[in-house]
C-alpha cells in the first residue's frame, strides 16, 4: 500500500508539472483590454456591481479575494472553484478548506449583469478575477490592470482541492513548496500572504495553537504570550462559531499592519508564523513592518498579476460557462 501511495504521488508530481509548463504558454495569451472590442462595458459593469454588493457586506472583499486564490491554486485561475457538485462528482467547493468560501452569490450576480449585455462571451474565470481585483481596491487597497482572456475549466474534484491549497497549519517548507509548485517564488509568497490583512476566521482555525499545540494541551510557542491571553478570552476551547480578524483593528482597510502583527509574533495562523522561518520571506516582512509597507501595493499588484495567470486555459479550450456554477 504505502510504494502504491507514493507511486500515485510521483504521477500527480508529474502531471502537475506537464500542466504547468503547457498552461506557461496559455499565459502568455492573456492580455489587458481583451473585450474591448467585443464587449466594452464589460470591466465597468464588473466594478460596479462588485461596488454595489460589498458595499452592502463589506466582509465579503477578502472572502472573494481568497476564492481567487483558492481557485488559481487548483487546474490553475480556470473558475472550476465556482462550479457545483452533482450527484456524480463532489466538486471543489465542497472540499474541506473551500466550504468556508464565501460571495459565490456575488460572482453570480456579475455574470448575470455581463450575460445581459455579452451574453455567451465573458468566461468566468476572468470575471473572478476582476471581482478579486475590485474588492481590493474598495478596501482602500491597490488597483491593477487585469490581463484577460481565461476561458472556463469543465473539471472540479474535490481531491484536487485538498492536495493543492496549503493549510493554515502549514509549516514554511509546505508553503514554499506550494508556492514553487504554482511558479511563484519565496517573495512572492510573503507578499500574496499580506492579502490577510483584510478578513476574518474562525475560533476553530486557531484552536489547537491555543489549547492543543503538540497534543498535550499546550500552546504554540511561536505565538507572543500576550495575544495569547487575548486570544483565548475570545475563544474557548470548543468554539466553532465565533468569529476573529486576522489583522484586528484593520480588518476592513487593505494595509500593511499584517507585516507589523507577523513581527511581533501575532499571525494568526501558524502559516503566518511560519513567514519568520526563512530568510527570503523574514526579510520581506521586516522590510515592510519597519519601512512602513515600502512598495507593498505595488508589489501585491505584480504578485497577483503573476498568481492570475497560473494554468489558465485560452484560445479553444475549456467553455465559456454561461452559469458560473455549473458546466455547459
Amino acid at each position: 500500500m504505502t510504494i502504491l501511495k507514493l507511486l500515485s504521488v510521483f504521477f500527480l508530481q508529474l502531471l502537475c508539472v506537464h500542466v504547468f509548463l503547457f498552461d506557461g504558454t496559455n499565459a502568455q495569451s492573456l492580455r489587458v483590454g481583451f473585450y474591448n472590442s467585443t464587449c466594452p462595458s464589460f470591466e465597468e459593469i464588473v466594478r460596479n456591481t462588485t461596488a454595489r454588493l460589498i458595499s452592502r457586506a463589506p466582509s465579503l472583499a477578502p472572502a472573494l479575494l481568497r476564492m481567487h486564490f483558492h481557485d488559481c491554486f487548483v487546474r490553475g485561475c480556470d473558475g472550476s472553484v465556482l462550479i457545483n457538485s452533482t450527484s456524480g462528482n463532489q466538486a471543489e467547493k465542497d472540499a474541506i478548506p473551500n466550504q468556508s468560501l464565501r460571495g459565490f452569490q456575488v460572482i453570480d450576480a456579475v455574470k448575470t449583469a455581463v450575460e445581459n449585455i455579452c451574453p455567451s462571451l465573458v468566461s468566468c474565470a476572468d470575471i473572478l478575477a476582476l471581482v478579486a481585483r475590485d474588492a481590493v481596491t474598495l478596501m482602500n487597497g491597490p488597483s491593477w490592470r487585469v490581463p484577460l482572456g481565461r476561458r472556463d475549466g469543465r473539471v472540479s474534484r474535490s481531491s484536487e482541492a485538498l492536495a493543492n491549497l496549503p493549510p493554515p497549519s502549514a509549516n514554511i517548507t509546505q508553503l514554499k513548496a506550494s508556492f514553487r509548485s504554482k511558479g511563484l517564488s519565496d517573495r512572492e509568497l510573503a507578499i500574496l500572504s499580506g492579502g490577510h490583512t483584510i478578513g476574518i476566521s474562525h475560533c476553530s482555525s486557531i484552536s489547537n495553537r491555543l489549547y492543543n499545540f503538540t497534543g498535550q494541551g499546550d500552546t504554540d510557542p511561536s505565538l507572543d504570550p500576550n495575544y495569547v491571553v487575548q486570544l483565548k478570552r475570545k475563544c474557548s476551547p470548543t468554539d466553532t462559531t465565533s468569529i476573529i480578524e486576522m489583522d484586528p483593528g484593520s480588518a476592513r482597510t487593505f494595509d500593511t499592519s499584517y507585516y507589523t502583527l507577523v513581527r511581533k509574533r501575532r499571525g494568526l495562523f501558524e502559516a503566518d508564523a511560519a513567514l519568520l522561518n526563512d530568510n527570503a520571506t523574514r526579510n520581506y516582512v521586516l522590510r515592510q513592518a519597519n519601512s512602513g509597507g515600502s512598495n507593498f501595493f505595488n508589489d501585491f499588484a505584480a504578485s497577483m498579476v503573476k498568481m492570475g495567470r497560473i494554468g489558465v486555459i485560452t484560445g479553444n479550450r475549456g467553455e465559456i460557462r454561461r452559469i458560473c456554477s455549473a458546466i455547459n
